[in-house]
């Protein structure tokens, strides 16, 4: 893919840049590497203030910042204000909590090791490469770059090729708001050029958020050299109702969970998993509305779903639902691509799944949701659980038992409870399974790329 910006709600290329060459990616990397001897030795005081600072250019730069991430990727105009300020809150969060997260943890009975005093540290690893997709170009980046940051780490962001402006702007973000020179930069480079700055023994570890394959990659070229990596990959995310649930709720944050991001999320709720005795209701309510949304230019208002990022991915996900219907699917809402530039797809709702259609065991990226019926909670518990999936979950009752039933039985990274999957700076967030391994924001977040030091005293 060529490092272009290139408009998804017209088709058109706006700007092409050069990858950065071999001298380039030198430079940075020895960058990152004298940059992070001098972000380690500053205080975490330093380093909130310049995380503090770096939030307010993101506040005051939201207008041009927002429009720009529509451009690249086609996010409505309301929701990418949103994940502005939603980055910034990220980067507060970690001003405010990391020097407690990173807390000195001593021994209750150090007498019990035979020492006088023994405790545990965190400190950095490192420069730390960040590999990282287009879907939330600031929040993805940035939910890595602060932790990474506040615990003394360097970063290098490897942005995907559609999102150059935004890569090229969070590349100056952190200088701007204080940091010494290197410790955030971004590498124009394509996916070709990633084993070797995996492979460079300045970089220290590795985090990708993306595919499955992309992730398996990664993750080989990363254990070949013994680097840590943290890794958030693909969901097909279950979203369950059941007969006590409030259905007006359950309906409405449905439609949002499925098309939120023009339904390119990786914990959108992508499988709606819906109890016998309700599933007619849901069903029809779930179509009407689904069927009822705007889609139109993302830079207007009005505009609920906008255009998918990439021609590739719309043609992916017309592609699982032309199979899911050539199988038996019935298609309850939408079901094609609207006759317009740019690369739109109808919000569409399918039902009456054989398990031969390839969507039920793929991730659909866009606004595709698949229905099935549940005849108990067994049964629903056992199609959320039959994908390799395992990112996010959502289940719907109003009974105390059959929730902490489903909290227990869900394989998943996360449970929301009456509630939207959402990521949190409060809260640990990764997957299971295919999903990935490790855990980013919250405390978990900044201890994955730090080492945890014992020391013993006699």
């Amino acid at each position: 893919m060529a490092i272009a910006t290139i408009n998804p709600a017209t088709g058109a290329t706006e700007h092409e840049f050069e990858p950065h060459g071999p001298e380039e990616v030198e430079r940075r990397i020895a960058l990152a590497r004298s940059g992070f001897e001098t972000l380690k030795a500053t205080t975490f005081a330093d380093r909130a203030a310049w995380l503090r600072r770096t939030a307010d250019l993101l506040d005051a730069e939201i207008a041009t910042t927002a429009r720009l991430l529509v451009v690249e990727m086609g996010k409505p105009i309301a929701q990418a204000e949103a994940e502005i300020r939603k980055s910034a809150k990220g980067l507060r969060f970690y001003a405010d909590h990391a020097e407690a997260f990173l807390a000195d943890e001593p021994l209750g009975d150090p007498a019990a090791v035979g020492a006088s005093r023994a405790w545990t540290r965190y400190e950095p690893l490192g420069t730390v490469l960040a590999v990282m997709p287009w879907n939330f170009p600031v929040w993805q980046a940035l939910r890595f770059a602060a932790p990474a940051l506040a615990a003394g780490n360097t970063g290098l962001l490897k942005h995907a090729s559609n999102v150059p402006q935004t890569a090229l702007y969070l590349d100056t973000l952190f200088e701007r708001g204080g940091f010494p020179p290197g410790a955030f930069q971004a590498l124009l480079i394509g996916s070709g050029a990633v084993n070797a700055v995996i492979e460079d023994e300045r970089v220290h570890a590795v985090t990708l958020t993306g595919s499955e394959p992309a992730g398996r990659a990664v993750a080989a070229a990363a254990g070949a050299q013994i680097k840590k990596t943290v890794l958030e990959l693909g969901g097909s995310d279950p979203f369950v109702v059941l007969p006590s649930a409030d259905l007006d709720a359950a309906v409405a944050t449905a439609v949002k969970a499925r098309t939120v991001n023009n339904g390119q999320s990786c914990i959108a709720a992508k499988r709606f998993i819906v109890h016998t005795d309700v599933y007619d209701e849901f069903a029809a309510r779930f179509a009407e509305a689904v069927a009822a949304l705007v889609v139109g230019d993302p830079l207007d208002p009005a505009t609920e779903v906008g255009p998918l990022a990439t021609e590739a991915g719309r043609d992916e996900l017309a592609e699982l639902v032309d199979d899911a219907v050539a199988k038996g699917a019935e298609v309850l809402a939408g079901g094609g691509a609207p006759d317009r530039p740019g690369w739109y797809y109808t919000p569409t709702v399918l039902a009456g799944l054989g398990d031969d259609a390839r969507i039920v065991r793929e991730e659909a990226f866009g606004p595709v949701a698949t229905l099935y019926r549940a005849q108990d909670a067994d049964d629903a518990a056992r199609i959320a659980n039959q994908t390799t999936f395992g990112l996010s979950s959502s289940v719907w009752t109003n009974d105390a038992d059959e929730q902490d039933w489903f909290i227990r039985r869900l394989d998943a990274g996360a449970v929301f409870v009456n509630g939207m999957t959402v990521s949190f700076p409060e809260l640990p967030f990764g997957g299971v399974k295919d999903s990935g391994y490790g855990r980013e924001l919250a405390a978990a977040g900044i201890r994955e790329f730090t080492n945890l030091k014992t020391v013993w005293k006699a």
